[in-house]
């Protein structure tokens, strides 16, 4: 059991999906901070003099509750930017190397006319067993 863990661990896929959550994580701090110090300001002025921006409070009892529309804006955002640099940025150009450089095996390219040969072949072969596993007699041939 704990050589398998040991091969699961020196296979690289692990160190791999560590890296990517590093990154991931620091280009998520990057894209909040953007959000958060650019787009939230922008937001905010938007919704005009008021000082809450494009949020607004629920006096509903004691404590207040204040209803943030421009944070969720700002969340929306942060995922269309993560979203698009990881399509742009990873997506796009692994699938573009996939197609470059990886070939199917030899067996799957067979042309149309060797299908066709095959199908022929399957079918001979399914009509010769059915001949020999019919016990009447063959018909005679009418010309």
């Amino acid at each position: 059991m704990l050589k398998g863990f040991k091969d699961f661990i020196l296979r690289g896929n692990v160190l791999d999906l560590a890296v990517a959550v590093v990154v991931g994580a620091a280009f998520t701090a990057i894209v909040t901070a953007f959000t958060q110090y650019i787009i939230e300001p922008l937001i905010s002025a938007i919704g005009g003099d008021n000082e809450m921006g494009w949020g607004f409070e629920i006096v509903s009892g004691n404590p207040e509750t204040f209803v943030d529309i421009g944070a969720v804006i700002s969340a929306i955002i942060n995922f269309i930017i993560i979203a698009a640099v990881v399509y742009f940025v990873l997506i796009v150009p692994a699938n573009a190397a996939k197609k470059k450089f990886v070939t199917e095996p030899e067996d799957k390219q067979a042309s149309a006319e060797d299908l066709l040969i095959q199908i022929r072949d399957i079918l001979e072969a399914q009509a010769g067993q059915a001949a020999q596993g019919a016990h009447a007699k063959p018909t005679p041939r009418v010309e």
